[in-house]
């Protein structure tokens, strides 16, 4: 089943997505996504008329969500050898798994603009990710068994400020612009996810493939993750993790690629659908 948040006739609903994508349907006694998750309930949909997909505005399945998403740096192997070579520095893979995080300011929809402003950075960067919807909250989960607790599976473009990540040697202030994160455009239940450590996953900027990776690249997987997480926190419905990004970022390479207004990005993942973001100026 694929669960989004779409506004109509100036009202944010939880709707049910049709297998083709033409038209959704209001969730049965939830009003958000988020009630839904807290409500711990399989989605069902309301005995009501299904809306036309071209008449409704795809938001964020979660467009504010209850904490900052958790992301993870370095997760994938080939990502992490041109980070070290970028910056001049011999290469390992991770120990643990890197966090941090991204404001809750900086979600926005699927298919929104932008806003690239030069007075805030000037080397903004794409990174499509898996993203990871917890449905069962708890605290010290084991990883044979992290995976019930995922809802569902989304895809995200941790949109990233170098210059300001550079500057300040730390991942907060570099990922959390407003709009930095588009998510969408729909979360695919885990139940219709077979294998989610086996999904393509791709970055196009104007049509031009920037990256092309698979989930099996990730160094710690989806329930090491829940598993190292819940070890220091305690997870609750709604928590977004992104999981990284594979190689071919724009910093990364000779010579180094950043977004500009005008500029299309299209992050697609197998099965999961497609986000398609312009970038635009302030």
């Amino acid at each position: 089943m694929r669960i989004a948040t779409v506004q109509h006739e100036g009202r944010s609903l939880a709707v049910a997505v049709s297998e083709d994508g033409r038209q959704v349907t209001p969730l049965a006694g939830h009003d958000s996504v988020q009630a839904l998750l807290e409500s711990g309930e399989a989605p069902r949909e309301a005995d009501a008329a299904p809306i036309p997909a071209d008449r409704v505005t795809f938001l964020a399945p979660l467009p504010v969500p209850r904490r900052n998403v958790m992301c993870l740096g370095l997760n994938y192997a080939d990502h992490a050898q041109e980070s070290m070579a970028a910056k001049g520095r011999d290469w390992k893979l991770p120990e643990a798994p890197v966090v941090f995080t991204k404001a809750t300011t900086s979600v926005t929809g699927p298919y929104a603009d932008v806003r690239v402003d030069p007075r805030v950075t000037e080397q903004l960067d794409w990174e499509v990710e898996l993203g990871v919807v917890i449905g069962r909250g708890g605290r010290h989960i084991p990883q044979a068994r992290a995976l019930e607790h995922v809802f569902g599976y989304t895809v995200v473009n941790d949109l990233s400020a170098r210059d300001l990540q550079f500057r300040h040697k730390q991942f907060f202030l570099g990922k959390s612009m407003d709009g930095s994160c588009p998510m969408g455009p729909w979360i695919t239940t885990a139940d219709a996810v077979p294998d989610p450590q086996a999904l393509r996953l791709t970055c196009r900027v104007n049509g031009d493939l920037k990256q092309d990776g698979d989930t099996r690249q990730m160094v710690f997987s989806i329930a090491e993750t829940i598993a190292t997480l819940s070890s220091v926190m305690t997870l609750q419905p709604g928590d977004m993790i992104a999981t990284g990004t594979p190689a071919g970022v724009g910093f990364a390479r000779t010579p180094p690629e950043y977004l500009q207004p005008g500029d299309v990005v299209e992050c697609e993942i197998e099965g999961l659908g497609a986000l398609r973001n312009r970038m635009v100026g302030p």
